[in-house]
């Protein structure tokens, strides 16, 4: 047995994402996997295992309860599932607030590049006059657009508004259903699926005269696992809600 303080167990271990963030925590030095559950599994038996931490990478109908049953047994959560609108958010930070020493990370995104890049175009998205998103993934995603993307979308749309930048320029009169993509805080997002791609994103930016890309591209779901790390050994210190990985980082911008 090890002496590891952080002892994970693994919601959705079977999946794809799951099962490399079961080979990372198998192979961190200091942490050590009690559990790796799958569909069916009762969350009792992280209790039971001696969990002390728990990654949820599961289903978006499933990741509120799995997150809330770790939250009311005093076990830190870090959650890269999707499906955290504004209500759930909101009642997960009242349950947190009865249970002052959890903390919770829920990451859209567990790339360190892919972070970086969000924090890179909310920046810049004040300085420019039009900014659209187009995010592109796997065919099996079952969510569009990305998580990643909406969050892209609303911290531009927070840094915009904060700027007083006007909507982005757009004389279109008639268009097909989709055709502009959907809009996130005022930002068109588009999503692509296609087979063989992992996940990627490209924020443009626009202004007369020029056009600044920042683009970010997961070819391996491994990419995502110093994310997940990062998450496990950061968030036993940061009680309460953290919503990005860039919560984390010291990014200065």
């Amino acid at each position: 047995m090890s002496n590891a303080e952080i002892r994970v167990a693994v919601l959705g271990a079977s999946g794809r994402m799951g099962s490399e963030a079961v080979k990372a925590i198998q192979d961190a030095p200091d942490m050590e996997l009690v559990a790796a559950q799958g569909r069916g599994d009762q969350l009792s038996e992280i209790l039971s295992a001696g969990a002390t931490h728990v990654v949820d990478l599961t289903v978006p109908e499933s990741t509120e309860a799995n997150v809330r049953f770790a939250v009311e047994h005093g076990l830190h959560a870090v959650v890269g599932t999707t499906g955290w609108d504004t209500e759930r958010l909101q009642a997960l930070e009242q349950l947190l607030a009865e249970h002052g020493s959890v903390g919770v990370l829920i990451a859209p995104n567990f790339a360190l590049g892919s972070v970086l890049a969000t924090a890179f175009a909310a920046k810049a998205a004040q300085y420019f006059d039009s900014a659209e998103i187009i995010e592109l993934h796997h065919p099996k995603k079952v969510d569009a657009p990305s998580g990643t993307a909406v969050r892209t979308a609303e911290l531009m749309g927070q840094a915009r508004d904060a700027a007083d930048v006007g909507p982005s320029p757009d004389a279109t009169e008639t268009a097909l259903d989709g055709a502009r993509g959907a809009e996130v805080a005022g930002i068109h997002v588009h999503s692509v699926r296609l087979r063989g791609l992992v996940a990627h994103q490209e924020v443009l930016l626009g202004s007369t005269g020029e056009q600044l890309s920042i683009r970010h591209d997961s070819f391996d779901r491994v990419s995502f696992m110093p994310g997940v790390l990062l998450g496990l050994r950061t968030v036993g210190s940061r009680p309460g809600l953290t919503h990005g990985l860039d919560g984390y980082l010291d990014l200065g911008l």
